[in-house]
């Protein structure tokens, strides 16, 4: 398994962390940044991670920033990116078992490094469960598209 990780300054800090708690479990990282607390607009990064995603550069990635909603907004607008803000392990479960998302969010700001270690390896070793699932996420695949559903 491969996961892209993208940050700005505000999730630079829990991105290094997740970082090493994924290459100490085996796990492949591709690091888009950014690489310091320097400030840095959030869109490139949840853009970037979203792009490997889509272009098979990885199979799951993980984007943080002070809250993770901005930079899951970034990364949702690139179609095919189902990114999904997880603050606790139930949600992580049922992002990746009930709508497939293949991107995680993380607040720097908001969440600590135990907990965001939890939420990660419970998004990593989730499986989607497809059924009933399988069509709406393909529900959402079609509003991409362009297409009323």
């Amino acid at each position: 398994m491969k996961v892209a990780l993208g940050a700005d300054h505000g999730g630079y800090e829990l991105k290094e962390a997740v970082k090493t708690f994924l290459q100490e479990k085996g796990i492949s990282v591709l690091d888009l940044g950014t690489h310091s607390t320097a400030s840095v607009d959030y869109p490139t990064y949840g853009f970037a991670v979203g792009s490997a995603v889509t272009a098979g550069e990885a199979d799951l990635g993980i984007v943080v920033c002070g809250t993770g909603l901005g930079i899951s907004m970034a990364a949702n607008k690139v179609p095919g990116i189902r990114a999904a803000v997880c603050t606790e392990t139930y949600s992580a479960r049922m992002a990746r078992e009930h709508n497939d998302a293949n991107v995680l969010a993380l607040g720097g700001r908001v969440t600590g490094v135990g907990l965001a270690q939890d939420i990660v390896e419970v998004f990593l070793r989730t499986d989607f469960a497809g059924g009933r699932h399988a069509k709406r996420v393909g529900m959402i695949a079609a509003i991409e598209r362009g297409e009323k559903i």
